[in-house]
């Protein structure tokens, strides 16, 4: 791989950036902090800087030459609420809040590539580096876009990388076309009638009906869509009843629901609330299904997923490219920027080797640094590349 010197110089600043990142975590549009550190080093290294979009986003803009072009890279800067469990000495500081997805790394990669392109200008066109809150929950891309971000910075691409611990470090993980699932949420709330649990005779037990409701919702899946579209229904909580002799009045699920077509994800709205109603009313109860569609499938373009085939085939060798044969089902809100601009999101693997690698989201997870000069120097690359005069 081609790291520039610069880069490699610099790289215990961007270790000290990243850490410092991960020892102060921020949730989503709260990452004021964040936001204030990156600010400042952007425009250290020269770029016009545009703070507040998404309400902690930031935008650094550069431009060199005379050319028409313009590109966005976007990295995502807020953190979980998880309690961290690395034992690092530049652990999460915050109780309850950490950064389990790598947020920090992307924001520190996104840095040093900052630095390299300002120093090399080696690019005809305009830059438009895009540090986006609130990925994980709020869908900061969303927002970003709907207050403007392509008509205030101009891009005729955008691209974004996420670090995967469980593939081979330094290796390239693309698909043209739908990469990353959409997901939805379905709040049930099974309305019974409570009583004594000696006499349920008396009563209309919620959670009875609500054991059905989770097993009938087994065949949504296997029943109603076709076998080759990927689909997942995931009943991830189920509340109800406070005692072993209380039957409640009510119960409530929460269901995680992911696809990638628009057809198939109208039907399984459909098919989930004909389930919840049907269900309940077999047992002479009601139920209310509370249906939020939160981000789209994440679809990559065909052009710009080639140049970035290309490019990292040129940077990290024909062997560290992987063409992904399945999307993630995992979700991205890059999925609304895809849908304005042209571009593409990919994977950057980030395993130790070592067999001691935790998952996203893990509460023992933990960036590896030694991505940092690769993640900046392709981006420096792709940057260059897509603007070469």
């Amino acid at each position: 791989m081609n790291i520039p010197s610069n880069l490699l110089d610099s790289m215990s600043e961007l270790v000290a950036i990243r850490r410092d990142l991960h020892a102060h975590p921020e949730l989503g549009l709260e990452e004021v902090r964040t936001s204030e550190l990156v600010a400042r080093e952007l425009e250290g290294y020269g770029y016009r800087v545009t703070r507040g979009l998404a309400t902690t986003g930031v935008v650094a803009t550069l431009s060199n030459g005379t050319g028409g072009k313009s590109v966005g890279i976007r990295a995502d800067m807020d953190a979980l609420p998880i309690r961290e469990e690395t034992g690092l000495d530049y652990a999460s500081r915050t109780p309850g809040l950490m950064h389990a997805c790598g947020h920090d790394g992307h924001t520190a990669m996104l840095l040093g590539a900052a630095r390299a392109i300002a120093e090399r200008r080696n690019f005809d066109g305009t830059i438009h580096l895009i540090f986006q809150p609130a990925e994980e929950n709020f869908g900061g891309a969303r927002i970003m876009v709907e207050e403007g971000l392509f008509e205030k910075f101009p891009c005729d691409a955008v691209f974004a990388l996420h670090n995967e611990p469980r593939m081979p470090f330094g290796q390239f993980l693309l698909r043209d076309g739908p990469i990353c699932a959409a997901v939805d949420e379905a709040r049930i709330t099974v309305n019974g009638s409570g009583g004594h649990g000696a006499e349920p005779e008396a009563t209309a037990d919620p959670i009875v009906c609500g054991a059905s409701i989770v097993m009938a919702l087994q065949t949504v899946v296997s029943r109603n869509i076709h076998a080759c579209d990927p689909t997942v229904v995931t009943v991830g909580s189920f509340h109800a009843g406070t005692a072993s002799n209380i039957i409640p009045a009510s119960a409530e699920l929460v269901l995680g629901i992911r696809s990638f077509d628009e057809n198939t994800r109208d039907e399984l709205e459909r098919r989930i609330r004909m389930v919840a109603t049907g269900q309940a009313e077999s047992y002479g109860m009601s139920a209310t299904v509370a249906y939020e569609r939160f981000y789209d499938a994440t679809v990559n373009h065909g052009a710009e997923t080639a140049f970035v085939r290309d490019l990292a085939r040129r940077f990290a060798g024909p062997d560290k490219v992987v063409e992904l044969q399945r999307p993630f089902m995992g979700s991205e809100d890059f999925a609304f920027m895809l849908k304005e601009r042209p571009g593409a999101y990919f994977f950057l693997g980030a395993s130790r080797g070592n067999g001691d690698d935790k998952p996203l989201h893990h509460p023992a997870y933990n960036f590896n640094d030694d991505l940092l000069p690769i993640g900046a120097a392709f981006w420096t690359e792709l940057a260059e590349a897509y603007l070469r005069g």
